[in-house]
């Protein structure tokens, strides 16, 4: 049962809304000058993300999965994106050719998330989806999103170096927020995010009064399909087919790690109302040029972290973020956010999703042979994530995206390492003698 509105879950809400903002503000802006786009239309970019994303984190808590986890753009379409694009470019072709098989390709994906999810394609994610490739999605997931957060925390400029005086003050940030939540009792430890994004913003803004986003959402031109009208490409569309899966297989992980923490089973009516608004938005998001959504299990941190699991405050959190879209000098004072502050806040609250692919194992023996189905597919995807991206180009354009993503690529080899150990389980079965 959900309790009532409580001075708590205002403020859960509010954490909320920043956890949102950190987890979505970067992307539109990179994509942006990605495609070349005008400073205009990169503002109008904006504000939809923080309008589609509010809408959609509020539909899912009322109506779809009915958790407290966070849908918005996707990070498995994100870095298939920047991938796509930046291999398409050293290949000579046209980024507007890029952008509208991208839009076209999106499309599709939504429209294959909603179809298979009405037909209960759930059922068959949720079979291949065991603890084990569960947890190996989690791993990935974990280590892709911490390298991301160290990498800002450390303030990266473009010689390659850390910028110092930023690097210390996120450390100062982690450290806090870490302290606040292990040794905070109460209120403290619950809202050790906030306040580490609080602190660390008005730190930040003494100690580098001149730094700060000049991004502006007022005034800003309407375009349909900045990316490039939509045109099929089978090779974009194939590989948006098989993205679009994993995607697909995200939501499955999320609401699996998240039903051991709300006590209770996921319907299949859940995840068919979750892909059908995920869907949606994933069709309707090019038109704006905005990435596919999906279901973060990225969430799950704050939850750990937390221990609010109320639907309520999702909800909050979702309708503030619907407001910075709605009234842009809000949106454009919250874009301002640095980025060294968000990372160093998520950096520490993302350190409970590790706990929760452990926990996932709960039970489980490995032996000599077996533990190969776990080690494999997790450094083998970790490895790939190190290798410089450069290394792929020997590759065709459109298996490059893939082939090059360390979570996609440890996915697939642990979904296919399960059905080997199943397959090899049955026959066993059928060669030994009855007892």
């Amino acid at each position: 049962m959900e309790k009532k509105l409580t001075p708590q879950i205002g403020l859960a809400g509010i954490q909320w809304m920043f956890f949102i903002l950190t987890n979505t503000v970067v992307v539109p802006l990179t994509l942006g000058q990605l495609f070349h786009l005008s400073s205009g239309q990169i503002a109008f970019t904006l504000q939809l993300s923080f309008l589609l994303t509010g809408a959609a984190c509020i539909i899912q808590a009322l109506c779809g999965h009915r958790y407290a986890v966070m849908d918005g753009p996707s990070g498995v379409w994100w870095g298939f994106t920047l991938s796509l694009a930046a291999s398409a470019s050293l290949g000579g072709s046209s980024l507007t050719a890029v952008g509208g098989g991208l839009a076209a390709g999106f499309m599709l994906s939504g429209l294959m998330m909603i179809v298979l999810g009405s037909l209960g394609f759930a059922k068959v994610l949720t079979k291949l989806f065991n603890p084990i490739v569960i947890s190996v999605s989690l791993f990935l997931l974990s280590a892709q999103l911490m390298m991301h957060f160290f990498t800002g925390m450390l303030g990266i400029q473009e010689n390659g170096l850390m910028d110092l005086p930023v690097a210390a003050l996120s450390i100062g940030i982690a450290l806090f927020v870490g302290i606040a939540f292990l040794k905070g009792r109460g209120w403290i430890s619950n809202f050790a995010l906030l306040l580490g994004i609080v602190f660390g913003w008005i730190g930040y803004a003494i100690i580098f009064p001149s730094s700060g986003s000049s991004q502006v959402l007022a005034d800003a031109p309407m375009v349909l399909f900045p990316w490039g009208a939509p045109r099929l490409d089978f090779g974009i569309a194939l590989t948006s087919f098989i993205v679009g899966f994993i995607n697909m297989s995200n939501t499955v992980t999320a609401l699996s790690a998240a039903e051991k923490l709300y006590g209770q089973k996921t319907t299949q009516n859940q995840y068919r109302r979750s892909f059908l608004i995920t869907g949606l938005f994933t069709v309707l998001s090019p038109v704006f040029g905005l990435l596919p959504f999906g279901t973060f299990a990225s969430s799950l941190g704050l939850l750990e972290s937390t221990k609010i699991l109320q639907r309520s405050a999702l909800v909050i959190g979702g309708s503030l973020f619907l407001m910075l879209g709605l009234i842009p000098p809000l949106g454009e004072l919250f874009s301002r956010l640095p980025l060294s502050v968000g990372s160093a806040v998520l950096f520490v609250a993302y350190l409970q999703m590790f706990g929760t692919a452990v926990r996932t194992l709960q039970g489980k023996v490995f032996d000599s042979k077996s533990i190969y189905r776990l080690a494999l597919p997790i450094l083998l995807g970790v490895s790939i994530m190190n290798t410089p991206a450069i290394t792929f180009t020997e590759l065709p354009v459109y298996i490059q995206p893939l082939a090059s993503n360390g979570l996609v690529v440890g996915i697939l080899v642990s979904v296919f390492l399960e059905l080997m150990a199943r397959k090899s389980h049955v026959q066993e079965k059928l060669v030994s003698p009855p007892k």
